[in-house]
């Protein structure tokens, strides 16, 4: 992570977020991270964590410049899916800066409430 950048910003929230127990950066490698399968192969999200109610959250950092681009949308969703199919066990959230004026730490809030 690039120390002051956004996504080490995002860490930094999760890292001192009340809901997250531990959290650990992803690996971009098999067979030790997380991936999830896409059309194109395999994404690894950026952070996964266990949060103090059991959950695994599952979160992804994108720049503003990339969430309009179809692929992320795609990831987005097969993480959004994954998520609904685990009987509400996991949360998956992809974070950007701010989305429709909200910043990264109240996106954060609202995946793992």
């Amino acid at each position: 992570l690039k120390d002051g950048g956004e996504e080490f910003l995002c860490a930094q929230l999760l890292d001192n977020h009340v809901a997250v127990k531990h959290w650990v950066r992803n690996l971009v490698t098999e067979p030790c991270g997380f991936a999830l399968a896409t059309s194109r192969g395999r994404v690894f999200p950026d952070f996964v964590a266990e949060l103090k109610d059991g959950r695994i959250g599952v979160v992804e950092y994108k720049g503003a410049h990339l969430l309009s681009d179809p692929y992320e949308i795609e990831k987005r969703q097969i993480g959004e899916l994954w998520a609904a199919k685990s009987g509400g066990k996991c949360v998956f959230g992809q974070i950007a800066k701010e989305r429709d004026g909200v910043g990264m730490s109240g996106q954060l809030d609202a995946l793992l409430a």
